[in-house]
């Protein structure tokens, strides 16, 4: 049984003997060669050196000069569109997505309260015209008295000296004597009184006109108040743009300041890009930064400047900013936004929407801008000329009115 046994160990070695060599003999099997190893460690160490060489010449060419985020969105302006007074809407001229162009009427209140309100101002200072020229009036008639009581005034002098002589030579009683001078004493008396009442109705009037005169103006005033009140219950588009949250309903009664719809300006539109604090060490404003929005992806570019750099991270004028005064703190990267001017003409080409996501890339080559802003602006940023017209038609119907209650204009005592 040992015998068998030994052949059979015998016979698996000679077997295995005979496999190891049939795979030296197969041709393909890799050998080992330590030269070509080391070549290979050598090639794949010159392969490491020249990526950490192009990874460095990246960065100190390009890296370290550009900064980029994708935590950046489109921003413009919103104009809310709310009335100065109360009234209740009858008309609405313009829904959600309408383009509106600036001077449009988009709601309009029920004029009747505001009309009548008006008709009653037209008529006072109708009347109060017509007071004040009574004034100036007062003035000539006192003037007339006057001279006329000067008259008197010399006639009884004249009067009372001539019976004084006659009194002197015994041609006259003393009685009669005494009359002339109670006649010269109460004319002089009256032509005081003449005189003080002239100058109390000149300093009514002294130095102005009817147009010009107090109680004109104030009258003119609430007539303007009450044109004003008037045409506001038309509230019109003050810029051109689109329509958008329009919440009023017909036969709404509402309140000054009450939101009724926006007017978004499409032209008029920025981005809010919100970059690390550790991304802002070299950005400038007037550095080029390019633009891609999510709505076009890569197939449409757009270029534009940082216009300024924010005066505190969002988290600091958050409505709860964040205390950091507590035994569990962390440190938070913080993030501050950066306003990004986009070129006018390519956004006409390629109209973007508020609220869309874009990614900004910064060039921070041109280091000659300010960090922040150095001087303040030196004219109004956006303005609008809509509500001017309304006060020029309050003051043409205030002339009309004035012109519509004086005779033949402004008196001579007026003119003088």
């Amino acid at each position: 049984m040992a015998t068998a046994t030994s052949e059979n160990n015998a016979a698996n070695e000679q077997k295995d003997a005979q496999d190891a060599k049939q795979q030296d003999g197969k041709p393909g099997q890799p050998q080992k060669n330590p030269r070509k190893r080391k070549l290979l460690l050598i090639g794949l160490a010159i392969v490491v050196i020249l990526a950490g060489l192009g990874v460095w010449a990246w960065y100190e060419i390009w890296g370290q000069w550009s900064e980029s985020t994708d935590d950046a969105y489109v921003n413009g302006n919103v104009v809310e569109i709310t009335p100065q007074v109360t009234g209740t809407v009858v008309s609405i001229g313009a829904d959600d997505g309408d383009l509106v162009r600036e001077g449009q009427v988009l709601v309009q209140f029920d004029p009747n309260d505001a009309e009548v309100a008006q008709q009653s101002a037209e008529a006072n200072l109708g009347k109060v015209v017509r007071q004040v020229r009574g004034l100036y009036s007062n003035v000539d008639g006192l003037k007339a008295q006057l001279a006329a009581q000067r008259a008197e005034v010399q006639r009884a002098q004249d009067n009372y000296n001539r019976r004084r002589n006659l009194a002197a030579g015994g041609a006259i009683s003393q009685e009669e004597l005494s009359h002339a001078k109670d006649d010269l004493t109460s004319a002089q008396s009256a032509l005081a009184n003449v005189q003080q009442q002239l100058v109390t109705s000149t300093a009514l009037v002294d130095d102005t006109q009817v147009s010009s005169h107090p109680d004109v103006k104030a009258a003119a005033a609430q007539l303007r108040q009450a044109y004003l009140s008037s045409a506001r219950s038309t509230l019109i588009a003050p810029v051109t743009g689109y329509v958008a949250k329009r919440t009023v309903q017909l036969g709404q009664r509402v309140q000054p300041g009450t939101a009724l719809m926006a007017v978004i300006p499409l032209n008029q539109l920025w981005i809010d890009a919100n970059f690390k604090e550790t991304q802002l060490g070299k950005m400038r404003i007037g550095q080029p930064v390019d633009i891609e929005a999510d709505l076009y992806g890569g197939d449409v570019k757009y270029s534009g400047t940082v216009d300024s750099v924010g005066a505190g991270t969002g988290s600091a004028f958050a409505l709860l900013p964040a205390q950091n005064a507590t035994g569990n703190w962390i440190k938070i990267v913080q993030r501050v936004p950066v306003r990004i001017h986009i070129n006018a003409d390519e956004l006409t080409k390629n109209p973007l929407r508020i609220g869309l996501s874009t990614v900004v890339d910064v060039n921070l080559h041109d280091q000659s801008g300010p960090v922040l802003a150095q001087q303040p602006p030196k004219q109004a940023s956006y303005t609008t000329d809509v509500y001017s017209t309304q006060l020029a038609e309050a003051d043409a119907l205030i002339t009309r009115v004035i012109h519509e209650n004086s005779a033949s204009g402004p008196s001579k005592a007026a003119q003088r």
